[in-house]
């Protein structure tokens, strides 16, 4: 475990509300690289090795994100294993590292001990860690990362299926360059709807399959098929 726990960011899953989230990554985004606060109790390390060792699906090579009360399963689980506060502070470190937060970021569910999905990662939290890796990241190159953080954020917003208001409700922060980011990214994923519905509407008028409809437009089929069935989803809510 390589990452210096960052002061800005919650540590406990649990524990956070959605604005929280937000208000945290808001802060972190754009800052300079700080020296670490404090060091790692040393009573940490062992603590995260023998959470990989007994669970290496959670902990080990790939990290998972990990279910709210997996704090109490754990003690619950190896009464005889853990002590309480040195793995609070194992647990601390282990969701502070980017290795983590980069799985967060990715949308996966949630998983319990026996690593197994069992609960939706919340929008706010993939949003919040977008923002922590990106800050991290672009603080280590002079490359402008901005355009991919707006790619991530156009698809964390598109994979929530939530509507813009509903998304930008729980998102949107104090931190101006970050909306400025995410309002871009929501013009692109308007646009995106935009040019669905119109190649549906031109579809639906031509009567060929798609792959005759792919052909006339100079389209690949499958990028064509997945764009169609896409543009169908917002008609099929609307009328239900």
């Amino acid at each position: 475990m390589t990452d210096t726990p960052n002061p800005t960011i919650p540590s406990d899953p649990d524990a956070d509300s959605g604005a929280d989230v937000v208000a945290h990554a808001s802060a972190a985004v754009g800052a300079a690289v700080q020296p670490a606060a404090r060091a790692a109790r040393p009573d940490v390390f062992p603590v995260l090795e023998k959470l990989a060792a007994l669970y290496p699906a959670l902990f080990g090579a790939v990290f998972l994100p990990l279910k709210r009360g997996i704090f109490q399963d754990l003690l619950e689980a190896q009464p005889a294993v853990f002590q309480r506060d040195a793995l609070k502070a194992a647990l601390s470190l282990h969701t502070r590292s980017t290795r983590y937060l980069t799985a967060v970021a990715s949308g996966q569910q949630r998983h319990d001990l026996q690593a197994l999905a069992v609960e939706a990662m919340a929008p706010e939290h993939v949003h919040h860690a977008l923002l922590e890796v990106f800050r991290r990241r672009q603080a280590r190159t002079k490359e402008d990362l901005r355009p991919k953080l707006r790619s991530r954020m156009l698809q964390a917003f598109e994979a929530s299926g939530l509507s813009r208001e509903a998304y930008t409700e729980l998102v949107r922060s104090r931190d101006e360059e970050v909306n400025a980011l995410l309002d871009e990214a929501l013009a692109q994923a308007s646009e995106r709807v935009a040019r669905g519905e119109a190649l549906l509407r031109a579809f639906e008028a031509s009567g060929q399959t798609v792959e005759a409809f792919a052909d006339m437009y100079g389209l690949d089929p499958q990028a064509a098929r997945r764009t169609l069935d896409q543009a169908r989803r917002p008609k099929a809510t609307v009328a239900a």
